[in-house]
């Protein structure tokens, strides 16, 4: 087995307790569901709120869900000028046999719009 990475992506109605946990049980669930994940595969997951998020640590939403002996850690993403409000995301490094193109990367609500096309290099940077 190998660690990978998992992602995940939620926007969130408003900044209440309720509406984050209830987005991020929604988000772990289907992250789990996708992938068919053991909380004993899991070695750790990170999580990040937007920082217009301030009403609930996420990671509350993940012990709800029984994963109380999966180590989690909370930050906040930078204030980027432009970047989705309000989203809740989620990083779970899993230990898994999957390949990386088999790992199912979900992305709910407005977090849709986040899997982009990646923007090209500079052409001073190509070679």
């Amino acid at each position: 087995m190998k660690l990978r990475g998992v992602r995940g992506a939620i926007t969130v109605e408003s900044d209440t307790p309720e509406t984050v946990l209830a987005a991020t049980r929604k988000l772990l669930r289907a992250m789990i569901t996708a992938n068919a994940i053991d909380p004993d595969d899991v070695a750790s997951v990170f999580l990040t709120t937007t920082p217009d998020l301030t009403a609930v640590f996420p990671a509350v939403a993940a012990r709800q869900l029984g994963w109380l002996n999966v180590p989690l850690m909370g930050a906040q993403e930078a204030p980027i000028a432009g970047a989705l409000p309000r989203c809740v995301r989620i990083l779970i490094h899993l230990n898994t046999a999957k390949r990386p193109e088999e790992i199912q990367h979900v992305y709910l609500g407005g977090a849709v719009n986040l899997r982009g096309p990646v923007p090209p290099l500079p052409e001073d940077e190509l070679e």
